[in-house]
């Protein structure tokens, strides 16, 4: 292959991919040196923002990853809504805020939690982009664990996991729920 063959074939993984890819990657794929793929990133680039187009090429510390234009972000959006943006129902929030605080998770400890079977909220969750696998488990089995993604933080306006909200008494002092007798403040003895 030529350069503009191998620019035309980084501008075709980058578009398949979806994800941010590192250059390294890229050269590893194609057979070629990294340096030369990262010259290529900023070739394509800059025809990207010279021209009037609706893409751009967003480069992540190391990784890679093609775009929408901000001022192309609203049609976009309206696009996708109307595919993927269906309420979430309060099965999902539920495996969601599970995998969210516990990450990385079981399928198994997910359902342990919730009480009930949530094969197929985590495959509706994969499909939306909101979890991915994270590996396997060192538990017997080795079960397939879950993790949130990116998409999960953009979606709920979150930075990073730890702007999650606190659960119901992480706030509080471990000596107000010890003196409470175990009990956070608001609970009432009776009803346990």
């Amino acid at each position: 292959m030529d350069l503009k063959e191998y620019k035309a074939a980084v501008e075709a993984m980058l578009f398949a991919h979806g994800e941010p890819v590192s250059a390294s990657r890229i050269a590893q794929i194609l057979e070629i040196e990294t340096v030369v793929v990262e010259r290529l990133l900023q070739t394509l680039r800059d025809d990207y923002d010279a021209g009037d187009r609706g893409l751009t090429l967003l480069q992540m510390e190391d990784r890679w990853q093609l775009a929408t234009k901000p001022r192309f972000g609203e049609p976009v959006r309206k696009l996708l809504d109307t595919r993927r943006n269906t309420p979430l129902s309060q099965a999902a929030l539920e495996v969601l805020a599970v995998i969210a605080y516990n990450q990385p998770v079981s399928r198994s400890f997910i359902e342990q939690v919730r009480g009930v079977d949530s094969s197929s909220t985590v495959t509706t969750l994969m499909e939306k982009g909101l979890i991915e696998e994270a590996g396997r488990l060192d538990l017997p089995g080795r079960p397939v664990s879950f993790r949130t993604t990116d998409a999960f933080l953009r979606t709920f306006g979150l930075e990073s996991l730890t702007q999650l909200p606190p659960l119901h008494g992480d706030d509080l002092p471990l000596e107000q729920v010890a003196d409470n007798g175990g009990q956070l403040p608001d609970e009432d003895p009776a009803e346990n």
